[in-house]
């Protein structure tokens, strides 16, 4: 027998923003391009990458993700001035961003970047969640949900 390797990582998620679901409740999910530099490609592979505490904005027209952390490489070319927290363009068709202006502005959603992955291509894309925020009472009863949930999984697992 073959023995598999067992760090092989069969999902292409580059980072998650879990405390998102936490913080909001997510509406609906959509997926989009990011303009990048040669420097953040190679700090991606490298799982420098931090996406909490990020937020996805409209101005004049197109959507920017702004508060996310591209850490650059030491080997990073001395002729280039990395920026680890500028502003990325999103790239979606321009129905979808008027769309999604509309419901920010009208409705009082917010956009939150979920998850940064790589497609078969070799491209980096960013899943982003049509969100409304949560109150705090609502977090507390997705606390109590997630911890029964767990308590109903351990019976089950007993019996």
């Amino acid at each position: 027998m073959a023995n598999k390797p067992k760090n092989k990582q069969t999902d292409n998620t580059i980072a998650r923003n879990r405390k998102a679901r936490f913080d909001y409740t997510i509406e609906s999910n959509f997926e989009a391009g990011l303009v990048l530099e040669g420097w953040e490609i190679k700090s991606l592979r490298a799982g420098k990458v931090q996406i909490n505490d990020s937020y996805i904005f409209a101005k004049n027209g197109e959507l920017e993700w702004v508060g996310g952390t591209i850490m650059p490489l030491i080997s990073t070319s001395t002729h280039i001035h990395a920026n680890p927290t500028r502003s990325r363009k999103i790239l979606m068709h321009r129905y979808e961003i008027d769309r999604l202006i509309g419901q920010i502005e009208r409705k009082g959603y917010t956009l939150v970047p979920l998850a940064l992955f790589w497609k078969k291509n070799g491209r980096v894309k960013i899943d982003i969640g049509l969100a409304k925020g949560k109150k705090e009472h609502d977090k507390r009863a997705s606390i109590k949900e997630r911890d029964w949930q767990r308590e109903k999984a351990r019976t089950l697992k007993i019996r």
